[in-house]
């Protein structure tokens, strides 16, 4: 991105190497103030307000280019002195209400944009290079704050007697860098797209995503998607991810900004050393214009390379975290899958007991069966039963065999969460670092961190293997005696759906995890029969655990009368 500014869908991206505003002179001659305006104005224009109407009669020229230069003489001269200076600046002022109508409509469609900044350490032009970030992001609010306070205080005539200090700089900053990896020839064209070297998020961070349910699963290409793939170069942004023991370089489109920032919550960022020259397990294309109609979520395993690839096309339906999110696991399950190991669709938790008793505990199940809101209900109990809670994973963990030992390690460092799901006041105690998805809306989402990337990707013993059934009430603990019985119950992966996906009712997904062991089903089965073959000889304790979530009534009680239940177990 070259631009000052990149208008998207819904957002608006500020490129602070090219142009960074430090008075408010430079701000109203900036190129991008003079692109939201415009657009502002041309949205009043489609709408025939009586706003659009009056500046139309008032400004005998372009009213952009007119309100440019009327707003650049009001911040330093009195009202009175810029009437004088040009019979249009003197009608703007005759009606007050209107233009101060006009300010607050422009003011407020700014700040509905989700607004970011970027930097290139690389280059060397009018912008911030050396200037602290953080400290450009602060400053840029207190700009705008100032320049639209100056503006209306003049026009009024009286200041301003409640002060409200709104983010209205950026909601995000990101620092990009340009680092030489191990690239293959056939992907060359991804050497030009930066990598994301740091972000800076300003809470409450807040999206607005066009979709909040994903549908249909991930589908393998026998040819390569990306091979040789034209792209607007300009427009794309790597995050290089560490999900788990592999590295990912995650590529997307501009529009889809609110998804790639997002990232930082769910896995770990990774550092300049930890890519540079080094070729990836993972490489992910989110959002590629293909001029295809409909969705296309593919992947592709590069046998000759060593990569699995993903590749998302561009369309309003996978404007959904879902998306990104699962499609990333997908790949690196995949990868798990080929060396041997079992990925594991569920939660995971480290229990510290008063007394003194360690457990690990996988609860499996797919999207909506309760093993995010068991968590939920463990963090809720802790007090009466638990010294220390650690979640090893929230979503996706994978089991290996080490030294003939069962364990199992995470793939993310936070939690995709359904904010119906969580206790009503939690999501508030953790706006400070959340980022939160269309929570106006049925299946609203929060992402937020909750572990750190040593602690997932250590290998802890499994003691209790245990599938969350959302839609049966009954006894809340039940345990199998034999791998027998308790493969078909795992197999089966069924569940009541919750909505967060396209799906309704009672449906099943084979071994609850359509994220790379449903594309592999064969190879899986193996690891299946060789897994559980050695819990039970390892006597690791396999059930279920009712949470009845899918229950209608049940969605609180549920899962805290299960979690309940399994701490009572443990501790006797």
């Amino acid at each position: 991105m070259n631009q000052e500014i990149f208008i998207g869908r819904n957002s608006a991206i500020l490129n602070f190497s090219t142009k960074y505003c430090d008075t408010s002179e430079n701000l109203l001659s900036s190129l991008a103030f003079k692109k939201v305006l415009s657009k502002y104005i041309y949205l009043i224009n489609t709408k025939n307000t009586s706003i659009y109407q009056f500046l139309k009669k008032s400004c005998e020229d372009d009213i952009s280019e007119t309100l440019v230069k009327f707003f650049k003489l009001l911040i330093v001269l009195d009202k009175s002195e810029v009437s004088k200076l040009n019979p249009v600046y003197a009608n703007l002022l005759l009606n007050e209400t209107i233009l101060f109508e006009f300010i607050e409509g422009l003011y407020s469609y700014w700040r509905k944009f989700e607004r970011y900044a970027i930097i290139r350490n690389k280059n060397t032009s009018l912008g911030l290079q050396n200037i602290n970030f953080i400290d450009s992001m602060n400053s840029f609010t207190n700009l705008i704050l100032k320049t639209y306070r100056l503006v209306e205080q003049n026009i009024l005539g009286e200041n301003h007697r409640v002060y409200r200090q709104l983010n209205a700089g950026v909601n995000a900053g990101l620092i990009l860098n340009n680092a030489p990896w191990k690239c293959p020839k056939e992907y060359s064209f991804l050497e030009k797209i930066p990598f994301t070297e740091s972000i800076v998020l300003q809470p409450p961070f807040i999206t607005y995503p066009r979709k909040n349910t994903r549908k249909g699963i991930f589908c393998e290409n026998r040819e390569n998607p990306i091979e040789n793939l034209t792209l607007n170069l300009d427009n794309w942004i790597c995050f290089p991810a560490k999900v788990g023991e592999l590295l990912a370089f995650v590529y997307f489109d501009m529009n889809f900004m609110a998804q790639g920032v997002t990232l930082c919550n769910l896995f770990e960022l990774a550092k300049k050393e930890e890519y540079l020259n080094k070729k990836p397990d993972i490489i992910y294309m989110y959002g590629v214009k293909d001029f295809h109609t409909e969705m296309r979520t593919e992947f592709f395993k590069d046998l000759q390379n060593d990569i699995m690839i993903g590749y998302v096309n561009f369309n309003e339906g996978i404007d959904y975290f879902g998306y990104m999110k699962k499609m990333i696991l997908t790949l690196h399950n995949l990868k798990m899958i080929d060396a041997g190991y079992l990925p594991v669709h569920g939660a995971m938790v480290n229990l510290t007991f008063k007394n003194g008793l360690e457990k690990n505990v996988i609860i499996m199940g797919d999207s909506g069966a309760g093993k995010s809101e068991s968590l939920e209900a463990f963090r809720k109990l802790s007090e009466s039963y638990i010294k220390e809670m650690k979640i090893i994973f929230d979503d996706m963990g994978v089991l290996k065999l080490d030294e003939n030992t069962l364990t199992a390690s995470g793939t993310e460092i936070g939690a995709f969460i359904r904010l119906d799901d969580l206790d009503i006041g939690y999501p508030y105690k953790e706006i400070d670092r959340s980022i939160f998805m269309n929570p106006d809306k049925i299946n609203s989402r929060i992402v937020i961190p909750i572990s750190t990337h040593s602690d997932i990707i250590k290998k802890y013993k499994v003691d209790m293997f245990l599938y969350a059934n959302n839609y049966e009430d009954g006894e809340v603990l039940e345990f199998f005696n034999s791998s027998s019985i308790a493969k078909p119950i795992f197999i089966q992966g069924a569940r009541n759906a919750k909505g967060t996906t396209n799906e309704i009712g009672k449906v099943t997904s084979y071994f609850a995890n359509p994220f790379g062991p449903l594309q592999r089903k064969n190879e899986t089965d193996i690891l299946i029969n060789k897994y559980f073959e050695k819990m039970f000889e390892d006597k690791i304790l396999v059930g279920q655990i009712r949470t009845c979530l899918g229950i209608h009534g049940l969605e609180k009680e549920g899962p805290e009368k299960a979690a309940k239940k399994l701490f009572e177990f443990i501790i006797k």
